[in-house]
């Protein structure tokens, strides 16, 4: 276990360019991958690293998100590990909400300073990745640096939508800029592996991922006017801090939006994806569930999709998808290029078979449906017939039962469509 590093993770803002998936819950709490959380990812991580002491920062819609780790993440009682939640809160000091990532780690510091630390390892809470975070800090400690930064080159397209860092000979930092426009971009080329340049990727972007060592961070959280680190504390910290670039090469995406969401889930059902969830010594942790196999009857075809546990599919087409947990699957239903983050709970056979009688919708998926290019939040009730047929040829819309954003059809939580809707 290192017991020298405490782990902050960042669980964002409103998330307003994830809803509707945030409107009843955190970023961090999102369901990802049929079966786990955002909030997952970065704490799984870090158990993976041994790194035990992770706090957990958020203020919007943080019931769900308390109700997921407090099932989820239990220790030893000798141990000294804990994943805890610090939501935003009123002080005699301070009565504003977090009003950036720096700020939020400001207004923390109290609770930070109770325990023993020598570096703080500050993360987002809406990232896919698998990282070892131990190979980071060994390189901070080796480079005698004070604050370390995870790097990953980019391209040229992709750029101006990170924070972008050029560095010297050794990997120290020496320029930051953020959100460069494309003409900048020639002068912000960094050294690169082969790999990289071979890729066209000549940029370093910032990951949203630091080492502080802590007396540092304590002398920095002072000043009461810094509201953000990539856009306030790194660059102001450049040209007076030692500052490396810690070069990162796997697979990370940045969970900002409706598009990149449903783009990592999808992803997930390749072949050989790039983000491994079959991996022995990168495991994603969530909650323990006892869900029986799922169960696939009639003529079924299910072909390039993920598929979580306890689901019921009859008789239906499925391909390309990704399928979470306690979902039901009405006969000759289709559903591609789609995630279906399934159900909370399961509907009893006469509570089905009451609801059939009554023509009133049950949970899951009807019969005869076709889904396409959707998302489809956790507990809704499709009913029979219904037509869900996504892509670029919608407009952008927000109605009670659904949104669209970039050609996805985002079914809002606990929707109920009814017999026969089109979209």
């Amino acid at each position: 276990m290192n017991d020298n590093v405490l782990a902050i993770i960042l669980g964002g803002g409103q998330g307003s360019r994830l809803a509707p998936l945030t409107e009843s819950r955190s970023k961090p709490a999102v369901p990802i991958a049929g079966k786990y959380r955002l909030v997952d990812i970065p704490i799984s991580n870090c158990i993976n690293s041994s790194i035990q002491r992770m706090f957990v920062l958020t203020q919007f819609n943080s019931a769900s998100l308390n109700q997921h780790i407090k099932n989820t993440y239990h220790f030893s009682h000798f141990s000294t590990a804990f994943v805890d939640i610090l939501a935003a809160e009123q002080t005699p000091d301070n009565v504003t909400w977090f009003q950036g990532t720096s700020d939020a780690v400001r207004q923390c510091m109290h609770h930070f300073m109770n325990h023993e630390f020598d570096y703080a390892l500050i993360l987002s809470g809406d990232q896919l990745y698998q990282m070892d975070f131990n190979e980071m800090i060994k390189a901070h400690q080796k480079s005698g640096a004070s604050i370390s930064i995870a790097t990953l080159p980019v391209n040229a397209k992709e750029a101006p939508e990170f924070g972008i860092l050029k560095t010297d000979s050794e990997n120290y930092i020496t320029s930051f800029i953020e959100k460069p426009n494309a003409s900048l971009l020639p002068e912000w080329t960094s050294e690169v592996s082969d790999e990289s340049k071979a890729e066209g990727k000549f940029y370093l972007a910032s990951m949203g991922i630091y080492i502080f060592n802590r007396e540092l961070l304590i002398e920095l959280m002072k000043n009461p006017d810094t509201k953000d680190f990539g856009k306030e504390i790194i660059p102001q910290a450049i040209g007076k801090e030692k500052i490396l670039s810690y070069q990162y090469e796997g697979y990370w995406t940045d969970i900002g939006n409706i598009d990149s969401f449903f783009q990592a889930n999808l992803g997930l059902t390749d072949d050989i994806p790039k983000f491994n969830l079959f991996d022995n010594s990168s495991k994603i942790y969530t909650r323990a569930r006892v869900l029986p196999p799922s169960k696939i009857t009639g003529a079924s075809t299910v072909d390039k999709s993920v598929i979580a546990e306890g689901c019921i599919i009859n008789g239906a087409t499925i391909a390309h998808s990704v399928i979470g947990i306690r979902s039901r699957i009405g006969y000759g239903s289709t559903v591609s290029n789609s995630y279906l983050m399934g159900n909370d709970y399961y509907q009893n056979l006469e509570e089905i078979s009451l609801n059939t009688l009554q023509n009133i919708i049950n949970i899951g998926v009807g019969e005869r449906c076709f889904i396409n290019n959707t998302i489809v939040d956790k507990n809704c009730r499709i009913g029979n017939d219904v037509r869900l047929n996504g892509g670029k040829h919608l407009h952008d819309t927000d109605t009670n039962l659904y949104t669209i954003k970039d050609g996805i059809i985002v079914v809002k939580k606990g929707a109920i469509l009814p017999n026969g809707f089109k979209v």
